[in-house]
């Protein structure tokens, strides 16, 4: 059961004491709204996503192997693409192995490098949770499509500063 809503949005009332007693709070407030509606997103996610046996992670995985051009990725490179440590691009691909979503292979000309590719498994339970995630939006609610998209143009400027891309 969820919680009931609060009578007041915390985070502007720790705004509004933040500025009494510590100073500017523009900062303060727009990182804690940020972290709390990744909270949001990450629940509603897991919550479109745990039918499919598969988390935001693993989702992520098996998309970017659909969206490459032989359904398959050099390891490293999916590390990148995700911007995972490769640790933790392992564990991902255990999981959709132990699953039959995913297989890895040897790289037909570097031996040095590690295949991963989908499986017809793999893609027909991508195909199935993207349905489950975009019945929901992905969890964004209370935007138009204009605003999610300035939104995520914003959120570009932060990721661009600290690096992600250039």
């Amino acid at each position: 059961m969820a919680p009931s809503p609060l009578p007041f949005d915390p985070i502007a009332r720790a705004a509004s004491l933040w500025e009494a007693r510590i100073g500017p709070s523009s900062t303060m407030a727009a990182v804690t709204s940020v972290m709390r509606v990744q909270q949001i997103l990450l629940s509603a996610a897991d919550g479109a996503l745990r039918p499919h046996g598969l988390t935001f992670a693993r989702y992520e995985a098996l998309v970017l192997l659909t969206f490459s051009r032989h359904g398959s990725l050099p390891m490293r490179v999916m590390g990148e693409r995700l911007q995972l440590h490769p640790t933790s691009v392992t564990n991902i691909v255990d999981r959709l192995e132990t699953d039959a979503l995913a297989v890895r292979s040897p790289h037909p000309t570097d031996r040095r490098t590690t295949l991963v590719s989908i499986t017809e498994a793999g893609r027909s339970r991508m195909t199935d949770a993207t349905k489950a995630l975009t019945e929901i939006d992905f969890g964004l609610v209370g935007l138009t499509n204009r605003q999610a998209e300035q939104l995520t143009e914003l959120l570009e400027r932060v990721r661009r500063a600290a690096g992600d891309f250039v």
